[in-house]
């Protein structure tokens, strides 16, 4: 989980989806009382998993290795999960602009 939380574009994804919940709490109390609760109950069901995975430890590593295996083949094939949200945005924008100017290019010819 912690290798995942590094990826750059889940990184940033988390962050903005933060950014946009810290403000919607902001302009509206009630919605704020209702994530607030909601975060409280999540907050409290991961703390009492985290208390049982001591349990399950040796599982737990070999899985986490497996895992860890798993994320660095796919972040070789998939390059795009090491950029963050605004760097992909802003590359496909530009792809985007360039073919379009190919495109009126090979048209008003």
């Amino acid at each position: 989980v912690k290798e995942v939380a590094k990826l750059s574009l889940l990184s940033s994804a988390c962050d903005e989806a933060s950014a946009a919940s810290a403000s919607t709490k902001e302009s509206h109390p009630y919605l704020r009382s209702v994530c607030d609760a909601a975060e409280q109950g999540v907050q409290g069901v991961t703390e009492a998993r985290a208390s049982s995975v001591h349990t399950l430890q040796p599982h737990v590593a070999a899985v986490s290795e497996y895992a860890s295996r798993g994320l660095d083949k796919l972040g070789e094939k998939l390059p795009l999960l090491q950029k963050p949200v605004e760097q992909i945005l802003s590359d496909t924008k530009e792809l985007v602009s360039s073919r379009v100017a190919e495109v009126k290019e090979a048209v008003s010819s």
